[in-house]
């Protein structure tokens, strides 16, 4: 009799994963949605999660395209109601939306530009999060926020994004402290270097591309269906004693003597 295999099992949950149109997000809810999860689809452009909602259902997954600007409370408000007005409850929020508008120097760096990482990366997560916590807290639940081994290390550079990503760590380490009372796990997955949108400058020069991936000790970037596996576990029974961790997922690098 298998004792182990059922505790991966996500049947009956419901999850919302934010910036779940393409990239780490898409891998995840894919992730989520075929160990069994209904899953809510979400990011800026309805069209945009409509169509893999689409995808999904056509690969006989249950899932639903709800559009959220996160930075948006209302948009925020109209997620969580949406969700629970469709599948009456929910049982996981993966906090994957994340942007980075400005590189380069910290005394050169734009408010407008450090606001607005701070807000899409931290300020939301920590919004939709307390916006989901009296439906979370019904049954127990998970949150998972996607941060970055940029939070972990300093690069030159990326200031606003390595704060933002900083702050999500703690965001997620207070909210494990508070609510395991409830229940509600809370953990941070920190990937490194995944061949996405958001990392196209890494990866489209094959200058900096080799470069780049000379320090990573598996000598190659990720791609975002190996960030999923982690999402399922912590998403899932299987990690029911797991909460205020902070799991890298990177190659390697961070370990790595040329960092």
């Amino acid at each position: 009799m298998n004792r182990i295999k059922p505790l991966f099992s996500l049947d009956g949950k419901v999850a919302i994963v934010t910036g779940a149109s393409k990239g780490i997000g898409e891998a995840m809810a894919r992730g989520l949605a075929e160990f069994g999860a209904k899953v809510v689809i979400s990011s800026r452009k309805q069209d945009a999660v409509e169509a893999v909602a689409e995808q999904f259902k056509a690969d006989g997954l249950e899932a639903v395209g709800i559009a959220c600007h996160v930075a948006r409370d209302e948009d925020c408000k109209n997620l969580i109601e949406k969700t629970v007005e469709k599948y009456g409850r929910i049982d996981i929020l993966i906090n994957n939306a994340g942007t980075n508008p400005y590189f380069g120097p910290i005394d050169q760096m734009p408010m407008a530009a450090y606001q607005k990482t701070m807000d899409i990366n931290v300020n939301a997560a920590m919004n939709l999060s307390n916006l989901a916590y009296p439906h979370l807290k019904k049954n127990g639940g998970s949150i998972i926020h996607i941060s970055s081994i940029e939070g972990l290390h300093p690069t030159a550079g990326f200031a606003a994004y390595n704060l933002s990503k900083a702050s999500l760590v703690m965001l997620g380490q207070n909210q494990a402290a508070e609510w395991g009372k409830d229940n509600i796990r809370v953990n941070v997955i920190c990937p490194g270097l995944v061949k996405t949108k958001l990392s196209t400058a890494l990866w489209a020069n094959e200058d900096i591309y080799n470069n780049a991936i000379k320090k990573i000790p598996l000598h190659r970037m990720a791609q975002p269906d190996e960030m999923a596996g982690l999402a399922v576990f912590l998403a899932s029974g299987a990690s029911s004693y797991c909460t205020g961790a902070v799991i890298v997922n990177d190659g390697g690098i961070l370990h790595s003597p040329l960092m």
